[in-house]
């Protein structure tokens, strides 16, 4: 009883307070999730193949277990003056509950980056993506299955049996502005939507349309010294009743190496509105980013969960299709 109890009492915190959707503490590491205007945003690369993986309330009976892959790529770097084209494809996952409640999405990025000049850049980005939703009823208990003594699994449920499913397709948009005013300092500004079509999400046949979801982003990578790098950033993104708003910061300091084998620490905090501070570490060599936080509870879920929010771990991969030349440095975008 117990268990049900807080069963019920977790679905209500997340169905009032934060709509439980796919989403990363780490969205700064989720470029294709949180806009689609982020394919290919690379001023110093080609191409970028992330993984993302999140376990959240793991000591209550309905933890969350998110994950990610996705790679996107430049086209046309040099043939288009200095604007290109991004192609980015994700894969998300998400699973939850005793009933495997999950979510699969494939999705397809398509974007295009426009060089105004030295200073402004600006960036247009679209997404369609498969989803389809699956649940297994054999896998719960209710209350029906109870034959007055004790639990009786083989008793009818009286509900569906098996995997049920639906599916729907997915239209999410995009814009990035970018400011470049020095060598040392960089000032991205996103705006997203998803689920723009309003598709109907479903087990029943019901009109439950998803609501749209809009977020903003805004980034500003600084460059104090040859030796420290720091990028505080601020996420929000609202659906129907729902808000989420994050702010923090992470610092990149060098350690040793050259462009080639550079070795950088990575160090951040950030804060999850009337919800988790959540705190950062990373390490990054030469074009490789591994990046793992931990959200400490500080909510109404406190008692239930002890503090123990979600763990989270980033790992992003950044290359070239070959060696760089000069038309790759032709606009005023920092090289950090």
């Amino acid at each position: 009883m117990k268990k049900t109890l807080l069963f019920i009492l977790c679905c209500c915190y997340v169905v009032s307070a934060y709509a439980q959707g796919l989403h990363f503490s780490q969205f700064y590491n989720a470029p294709l999730l949180v806009n689609p205007a982020n394919a290919a945003l690379m001023p110093e690369d080609d191409y970028r193949i992330g993984v993302n993986y999140r376990t959240q309330w793991n000591s209550v009976p309905v933890p969350y277990k998110t994950t990610s892959f996705y790679a996107d790529l430049q086209l046309l770097r040099n043939k288009l003056s200095t604007n290109w084209i991004g192609l980015g494809i994700a894969n998300f996952n998400d699973k939850a509950g005793d009933g495997n409640l999950v979510l699969n999405k494939t999705q397809f990025s398509l974007a295009y980056h426009i060089v105004l000049n030295d200073f402004n850049m600006l960036s247009f980005g679209a997404s369609g993506g498969f989803v389809q939703r699956n649940m297994d009823f054999n896998r719960l208990s209710f209350d029906t299955q109870w034959d007055g003594y004790s639990f009786n699994p083989l008793n009818s449920n009286g509900e569906k049996n098996g995997v049920i499913k639906t599916d729907y397709f997915d239209l999410c948009a995009g814009i990035n502005y970018a400011y470049m005013p020095a060598d040392n300092s960089y000032l991205k500004i996103g705006l997203g939507l998803s689920h723009i079509n309003r598709p109907v999400e479903s087990f029943n046949n019901d009109n439950n349309q998803l609501g749209i979801r809009p977020n903003a982003q805004i980034e500003w990578v600084y460059q104090p010294t040859s030796r420290v790098i720091l990028t505080p950033s601020l996420y929000f993104a609202s659906q129907k009743s729902a808000s989420e708003l994050l702010a923090g910061f992470l610092t990149q300091t060098y350690l040793s190496g050259d462009n080639d084998t550079k070795s950088e620490l990575i160090l951040g905090c950030y804060y999850r509105l009337n919800e988790s501070v959540i705190a950062v570490v990373g390490y990054q060599i030469a074009k490789l980013k591994f990046v793992v936080s931990y959200d400490v509870t500080m909510s109404a879920l406190t008692p239930a969960n002890r503090s123990m929010g979600a763990f989270e771990l980033g790992l992003v991969y950044q290359g070239l299709y070959h060696a760089p030349n000069g038309n790759r440095s032709e606009y005023g975008c920092p090289r950090f």
